[in-house]
């Protein structure tokens, strides 16, 4: 019997409740992170679907560094999803990220091209003058993924308050998408939705709780790293055994996890919880103890990045 994590292939992060959408957060993926990561096939329908095991999977084991390049994954689902997009990225880009090519005056924004929840393309917005940059209150228009705001070329909207559709400008990765790089030491690049999403998102401990309110910290597409995501659920389920299709729709302490992690778990991946592997009673004290769920080291023996080498998840052992 091995003993790896079976995160869940899923890279979508929904928008929902933070980003002024209807709430629908049912998007891709859970299970603990495995030796290899995949890449999403999203053939998901609406919140029936379950998380892609080619999507960004957490459960991809790779050396955790500065930054942390995740592939696209498929998301979908009716509430804006932050990071994944349900067809993989498959809608045109009309403009790079990257290199901010747009005509003067302009710059390249991701947004929704179907009118969807997840963000999937890009295109050339005006720039607004006066624009906000990283770290500056900002402003949406329409919502989220209208990809309509007043942040600077360097920067996009994040965590917007839905009542106010004002959030704060987060940083774009720069460099390239083969070699990112984010300025703040305390981020590290997040890429996803077929390249949709390229951000410097705050770093994060899972056995720690320490990411903002309204935020958890939630697994990397790759799942060798940990960010402070906004939590797509607000206050409504999440819970442990409760179905995640999105990333980011459990609860402080819970990561998405692919069904067979987590016993009686009725739907493609459900919210289990984190663990430290140094407590003794850690397997005892997983919520799914008497279902066969073990504290499971996250990472593979020495591939734990500083920091983060207790941290373990409550799962079904494969």
């Amino acid at each position: 019997m091995t003993r790896s994590i079976k995160t869940a292939v899923l890279c979508a992060v929904a928008c929902g409740v933070a980003c002024g959408v209807d709430k629908d957060p049912v998007a891709s993926g859970s299970g603990t992170p495995d030796a290899d990561s995949g890449s999403a096939d999203d053939d998901d329908d609406d919140d029936d679907d379950g998380p892609d095991d080619s999507a960004t999977d957490p459960s991809a084991t790779t050396d955790a560094g500065e930054t942390t390049v995740v592939d696209d994954d498929d998301s979908e689902g009716e509430g804006e999803s932050f990071i994944l997009n349900p067809d993989g990225g498959g809608e045109a880009h009309q403009c790079d990220l990257w290199v901010q090519d747009c005509p003067r005056g302009e710059k390249c924004m991701p947004y929704a091209s179907d009118g969807g929840g997840a963000w999937n393309a890009t295109k050339c917005v005006e720039l607004e003058a006066n624009a906000g940059q990283p770290g500056d209150p900002c402003t949406v228009q329409g919502s989220g993924i209208s990809g309509l705001d007043d942040c600077d070329a360097t920067s996009m909207c994040w965590d917007i308050d839905p009542d106010t559709n004002i959030g704060t400008c987060q940083s774009f990765c720069a460099g390239s998408e083969a070699n990112p790089v984010c300025a703040d030491p305390e981020t590290t690049c997040v890429i996803n939705n077929g390249g949709a999403i390229i951000l410097c998102l705050p770093t994060c401990d899972p056995l720690l709780n320490e990411c903002p309110p309204g935020n958890n910290c939630y697994p990397t597409p790759t799942a060798d790293a940990f960010t402070c995501v906004f939590d797509a659920n607000g206050t409504d389920d999440g819970a442990y055994g409760d179905a995640c299709m999105f990333a980011n729709v459990c609860n402080m302490g819970l990561h998405c996890a692919d069904a067979s992690a987590v016993p009686d778990c009725g739907t493609p991946a459900c919210c289990t919880s984190y663990c430290d592997t140094s407590d003794p009673e850690a397997s005892a004290a997983c919520p799914g103890a008497a279902g066969g769920q073990e504290c499971i080291p996250w990472f593979p023996e020495n591939a734990a990045p500083p920091g983060l080498e207790d941290l373990g998840a409550c799962q079904i052992p494969t």
